[in-house]
């Protein structure tokens, strides 16, 4: 099923998992055309950790230096007791030292993911930018896909491909045009983001730059990324109260009291960010329907507690370019059923059961249940098995060996 003369793979979404499909596409020498609705790569403020068994697949294509140079290293994630105020568990991948190269996770945005990429890449015939292009239709053929693309004009253009590949998003126009199912629920609660320029390492607090506080009311992610510059960029991320307004969660007061109630100073914060969003817990069906291949969060989307969503997409992005070139290089076309059967089997055993225990761990109401919970953590960090367990689940170790597995 060698590519023919001019034909390209298209892929849409110029996100940080379009890119790392791009990229592991252009690294085996086949043509893509990536399609992005947006005039250009987006400063998205979402994603920013980097597990370590992602860092070692973006080592294998050459974009680990730059990463490692501007992002910020963290070997270690505190899980805290806000009511208490009280350090629960750390955990130190350092302790998988003996396993992988790179026993941390690196804060590095997903929007500087995209451009490091992309000067990766560089200007090249076998990479195409279509910025401005909105996917608006899609129709599979025999050994072939014509999708119809709208322009910023609102012109119309057709272009056939042997494979598509959404990585669009949740809102993923490919897998909507597919009529492929997803699976799952929304939680109830939006989530805020806060970004603020206050140093929370230095206020006395001994905080990693990856902590998860537990609240019954209120609990809170916080996390530092290198942001613009210095000082850097600490992110908090938190529930809204039920009832609470949109103009009442993102009004000024209401972002200074929010970041007041959790860590009181003299002084209003320097607010560099804030935006609310919906949170969802669902997989595809299928990862393939025909010669329509999805990843990232057009497959699946979790809540963010634990920093999982995008490296199951770089994951994701990853095994479909081993399988697909495998196929491409005269190998059967059912190879892609199994990158479908091994990523959903990630998804749902390894990153959607982790994420939802993690919310759980940081809301439980019940007074039992929760210092149950908290009790098991401190035991699990306490334990060298144990922890060694937990962060190799943590560092997404784990859901790659299960996938694995599946034939």
């Amino acid at each position: 099923m060698a590519l023919k003369s001019g034909e390209r793979i298209i892929v849409v979404g110029c996100g940080p998992v379009g890119m790392v499909v791009t990229l592991g596409l252009y690294r085996r020498g086949f043509p893509v055309t990536l399609i992005e609705r947006n005039d250009g790569p987006i400063d998205d403020q979402r994603a920013a950790a980097i597990q370590p068994s992602s860092l070692e697949m973006l080592a294998k294509h050459g974009i680990s230096d730059e990463i490692h140079s501007k992002g910020l290293i963290s070997p270690t994630f505190h899980y805290r007791d806000r009511v208490s105020g009280d350090l629960i568990a750390e955990f130190d991948f350092s302790q998988l030292a003996d396993m992988t190269e790179f026993p941390y996770v690196i804060q590095y945005e997903q929007f500087k993911l995209v451009k490091t990429i992309m000067a990766e890449i560089g200007e090249t015939p076998n990479v195409e930018y279509r910025f401005s292009s909105e996917l608006i239709e899609l129709t599979q053929h025999a050994d072939s896909v014509t999708v119809s693309l709208r322009g910023q004009e609102g012109e119309i253009e057709r272009l056939t491909t042997p494979w598509i590949i959404g990585c669009d998003g949740y809102s993923s126009a490919v897998r909507t045009a597919s009529e492929i199912e997803f699976k799952g629920f929304t939680y109830p609660e939006r989530f805020v983001k806060i970004g603020t320029d206050f140093d929370f390492e230095a206020a006395g607090q001994a905080f990693c730059i990856r902590n998860f506080f537990s609240d019954p009311d209120e609990w809170c992610n916080l996390f530092k990324v290198n942001g613009y510059g210095p000082p850097g960029i600490w992110r908090t991320v938190f529930p809204i109260r039920v009832g609470e307004s949109d103009e009442e969660c993102l009004s000024h007061k209401g972002i200074q009291e929010r970041l007041q109630k959790f860590f009181p100073k003299n002084g209003e914060y320097n607010i560099i960010y804030s935006g609310l969003y919906h949170v969802h817990q669902r997989v595809v069906e299928t990862f393939r329907k025909g010669r329509v291949l999805l990843a990232g969060d057009a497959a699946h989307v979790n809540n963010p507690i634990g920093g999982l969503g995008m490296n199951g997409g770089i994951h994701d992005a990853i095994s479909l370019c081993d399988f697909l070139a495998e196929v491409i290089n005269g190998g059967d076309i059912e190879l892609l059923d199994l990158y479908s059967r091994q990523r959903h089997k990630a998804q749902m055993d390894g990153v959607q059961a982790t994420s939802i225990a993690n919310k759980k761990l940081m809301e439980a109401k019940d007074p039992v249940v929760r210092q149950q919970q908290l009790d098991e953590v401190r035991a699990t960090a306490q334990d060298p098995e144990k922890s060694r367990a937990y962060c190799l689940n943590a560092g997404m170790f784990t859901s790659l060996e299960n996938a694995a597995a599946v034939t």
